[in-house]
């Protein structure tokens, strides 16, 4: 029986985790098997995921609409062969995927007769500006979707939400425009109803030449960090960051390890889980436009939260 995939997209810190995690918390018996992709050598957002019944799978360090799509393929194949089988495969892609790439990719014949593209997801933030669609590869993600789901509502003003469907609207596309509260969205809408149903094979267009608009820069620590020092390196960092994200433990609350986000001018901390033994206890991958920060920019900052710096 075909497994379906559901990818999904959406900008950089649009919110595609918590969407992600919350399907996954949400179940409801299914099993669902878990594809992360993360831009950075460090993949945050793997650790971030939890309650696959099937586990999650860790695609690191690169794009797969480009430099990984072998390793995408790879893990489908891998996936497939289980037992048993997942019911469902979500892909979640980073945030500066072109969509369109991974689903030429996912057009493989061998791929398709097995594990056929069912639904494209794109998340995209409520609080930006319609603007935003100015941007070629928002438009990409948004022009791909079947849904596309409105997050971060509750970090909008009044009227955002609103701004942003007719904004969506006018850009002509047929996707289904749905508000998703705390990535909240019904699972009706993204898994189908009739496994047998095989979805018809979708046409992405001409293959383009990839566009290396961003870079990744990790930086860790072995040692605890300090919360306000931290606040001062971000405020210095944030004019050239498009997204942070990591996790690390602090001086403030020893052996207790915290999230860190940083999306459209907006960083957030939040409790996560037990520190991992055997790994820095800070880890952070910043992603920037090609060559507005430096290692050893980024590094000289990120010194000064160190305890005892």
């Amino acid at each position: 029986m075909p497994v379906p995939i559901l990818l999904v997209t959406g900008f950089l810190g649009a919110g595609k985790t918590t969407v992600v995690n919350h399907l996954l918390a949400h179940a409801e018996g299914r099993r669902i098997a878990a594809v992360v992709n993360d831009f950075g050598a460090i993949n945050i957002d793997a650790e971030l995921i939890a309650g696959a019944s099937d586990g999650v799978v860790s695609l690191a360090n690169g794009c797969i609409c480009c430099s990984l799509e072998g390793d995408l393929l790879r893990t489908l194949s891998s996936l497939l062969r289980r037992d048993p089988k997942p019911e469902y495969i979500v892909i979640e892609t980073s945030g500066i995927a072109n969509p369109a790439d991974i689903v030429r990719n996912l057009m493989d014949p061998v791929i398709l007769r097995e594990a056929p593209l069912e639904t494209v997801l794109c998340v995209m933030d409520a609080a930006a500006p319609p603007s935003a669609l100015d941007d070629a590869l928002q438009r990409s993600q948004l022009r791909a979707a079947d849904i596309v789901a409105l997050t971060k509502l509750d970090l909008a003003d009044e009227g955002a939400g609103a701004r942003m469907h007719a904004a969506i609207r006018a850009q002509r596309v047929p996707a289904v425009v749905v508000d998703a509260p705390h990535g909240e969205i019904p699972s009706a809408l993204l898994f189908p109803a009739d496994l047998d149903r095989a979805p018809a094979p979708r046409e992405p267009g001409p293959k383009r030449p990839a566009e290396q608009r961003f870079e990744t820069l990790s930086w860790t620590s072995d040692r605890p960090l300090s919360l306000a020092r931290l606040q001062q390196a971000i405020g210095r960092l944030a004019p050239k960051l498009a997204r942070a994200k990591g996790l690390f433990e602090t001086v403030e609350q020893p052996g207790r390890q915290m999230v860190f986000q940083f999306a459209a001018g907006r960083a957030t901390l939040a409790p996560g889980d037990a520190p991992t033994p055997g790994v820095p206890r800070a880890r952070i991958v910043f992603i920037v436009e090609l060559g507005v920060l430096s290692k050893a920019e980024l590094d000289g900052i990120m010194e000064t939260c160190v305890e005892g710096d």
